[in-house]
């Protein structure tokens, strides 16, 4: 198991404080104006670089706007590497927003807040559509929990119904997109080292962030998957089903090193 380096994670936590006070006023102003957006993803970016993580992307982005971006997800930081590079808000549960210090990040992000109840389904989906018809892309996570980044849950399908949304006379484009925390200072990252990043369980969360900001240079590997549209589909768990299929696979290569390779090969052709 790799060894927790606490002055690298001081370093890296006052490093990160010190960004945010920096950006609160600019980003506060920016809000308030409705132009918060990029200087969001900036901030995003530049925390991914503070605290070690390299990004290696895979595919394209939709441009398109709104696009539901579809996540599995392994951490809350997950919100770092995503934050910096989807123009969307992201989807929580509500009770995200009582984290200490996440939560507030979260609401500054204008992140939406839903109630998991079915007998809540139909209000949180009419939430949702609003935002989508307002043109707000949005990032799900469509399997309700983070995992322990070996592998991918079974998609519930109720957050789908936002993409049978009509916006401008078309349904709104479904991009998959899969995340996998790969290698460690340059070495596959493996089981054992994988749950430094990975949230899960009954993990706790301050000191599961001291010790994944006390490790070394981490790789994270994001791929876009071609986008669809819930027209392509008789219904939306069969969309869902779709879309866990490509994140499953793109979450196997990942981790196996196949999707490297495959790049590798072909730009040496």
């Amino acid at each position: 198991m790799p060894i927790v380096a606490h002055a690298t994670a001081a370093l890296r936590l006052t490093a990160y404080l010190v960004w945010t006070f920096l950006c609160l006023p600019p980003y506060l102003v920016l809000l308030a104006l409705g132009r918060a957006s990029g200087l969001s993803r900036l901030y995003w970016r530049i925390v991914c670089r503070l605290v070690g993580f390299k990004l290696v992307i895979y595919g394209d982005m939709a441009h398109e706007a709104p696009t539901l971006f579809v996540c599995n997800h392994v951490s809350y930081l997950d919100i770092l590497v995503l934050g910096g590079l989807l123009p969307g808000r992201f989807v929580a549960k509500s009770d995200v927003a009582g984290w200490p210090g996440i939560g507030l990040l979260a609401k500054l992000g204008r992140t939406v807040f839903i109630h998991r109840r079915p007998i809540l389904a139909a209000s949180q989906t009419a939430m949702l559509a609003t935002h989508l018809r307002d043109k707000d892309s949005l990032i799900i996570f469509p399997e309700g929990t983070s995992t322990d980044g070996n592998r991918v849950l079974s998609f519930k399908s109720a957050l789908f119904s936002a993409a049978e949304v009509m916006v401008d006379g078309l349904p709104i484009l479904v991009q998959p997109v899969t995340l996998a925390y790969t290698r460690l200072n340059g070495l596959p990252m493996g089981r054992a080292f994988r749950p430094f990043f990975a949230w899960y369980g009954d993990m706790t969360l301050l000191p599961h962030l001291w010790q994944a900001l006390g490790q070394g240079r981490v790789q994270v590997e994001v791929e876009f998957h071609p986008p669809v549209r819930q027209s392509d589909y008789a219904t939306r768990k069969s969309l869902a089903l779709h879309c866990q299929r490509q994140i499953r696979h793109g979450h196997s290569r990942a981790l196996s090193g196949r999707r490297a390779q495959a790049v590798a090969t072909k730009a040496a052709q």
